[in-house]
């Protein structure tokens, strides 16, 4: 039971990333500007800019989700599965709590706040308390906790930026060569940030982000990638929320290369906000190093 509640915590952690009142006289474009506007150039940049503010206007209304899920891991050998629940608020906090089966009582619990990551392991009183920059694959990856609230809400992100305005929308790129392909079931939008590269894949017709993939090259510590996959988008409030999420972690940060998958279902949607956004510990649970339980997860 340890094991399986360490590499779940862990697992989960690693990965764990919008007229003038008074008249004036008519002013006709100069040549120079009416040429440029009409650019291929400045034309590619409009469409582009339009379709990657479809994607953003599919983002959640609502500032609370809870669901219950079941959490699956896969470490290469086998999966491990168990129930949870789900509490989300927006820019304040990400929660899993994994439970035993049938008598769903608490076994864990991985917290996401602004300033740091929390794990629970309540059967054997421990705990983790790190922030972002001490868990070395978020922080090689540009995940902090907005880019992670992102990846959970299904919603586009900038690295370092708590929300995407309407301003830096032309960050993204687009493939139009796709895009005016209509055969294309989805489009590719990116963002480059230094070493990382964002990607993501997006349903033509809908505007509905499919997958995110979140990869980083470095000559010292070789290449990381998270790709979040979603699918089975179902109605919630007046937009569509994906009911299905799958994780995988492919890094060659620990001397060799490990993969990891996880995959949780959610069942049933709630905006409730009958619920704390801060977990308080007694004097019973007593914190270990975030190395000692990557270091066990590395080990299964």
């Amino acid at each position: 039971m340890k094991k399986i509640t360490i590499s779940l915590l862990s697992a989960a952690a690693a990965v764990v990333l919008t007229g003038c009142g008074t008249q004036k006289a008519a002013v006709k474009p100069s040549a120079s500007t009416a040429t440029e506007a009409s650019s291929p150039v400045a034309s590619a940049q409009r469409q582009k800019l339009a379709f990657v503010q479809r994607v953003s206007d599919q983002a959640l209304y609502q500032r609370n989700l809870v669901s219950d899920l079941s959490f699956t891991l896969n470490n290469g050998r086998k999966d491990i599965t168990v129930p949870g629940i789900l509490h989300m608020r927006r820019d304040e906090v990400i929660r899993l709590q994994l439970l035993i089966p049938i008598i769903r009582s608490e076994v864990g619990r991985i917290e996401f706040t602004k300033d740091y990551v929390l794990f629970i392991d309540r059967v054997h009183k421990q705990y983790v308390r790190a922030s972002y920059s001490d868990v070395a694959f978020l922080r090689d990856n540009g995940i902090n906790f907005y880019s992670l609230q992102s990846l959970f809400w299904n919603q586009l992100f900038i690295p370092r930026q708590q929300r995407v305005s309407e301003g830096s929308l032309s960050q993204f790129d687009v493939d139009l060569a796709r895009l005016a392909n209509t055969a294309n079931a989805s489009v590719p939008v990116t963002l480059k940030d230094g070493k990382m590269t964002y990607r993501w894949m997006v349903q033509t017709l809908s505007g509905l982000i499919g997958e995110a993939r979140a990869q980083y090259s470095s000559a010292a510590h070789g290449m990381s990638t998270l790709t979040w996959s979603y699918s089975d988008f179902r109605p919630f409030g007046s937009k569509k929320f994906p009911a299905r999420h799958s994780l995988t972690i492919e890094t060659e940060a620990v001397k060799q290369k490990k993969t990891l998958k996880a995959t949780f279902e959610l069942d049933g949607f709630s905006d409730s906000a009958d619920w704390e956004t801060t977990t308080t510990l007694s004097g019973k649970y007593q914190q270990v190093s975030v190395e000692e339980i990557l270091g066990k997860l590395m080990k299964l």
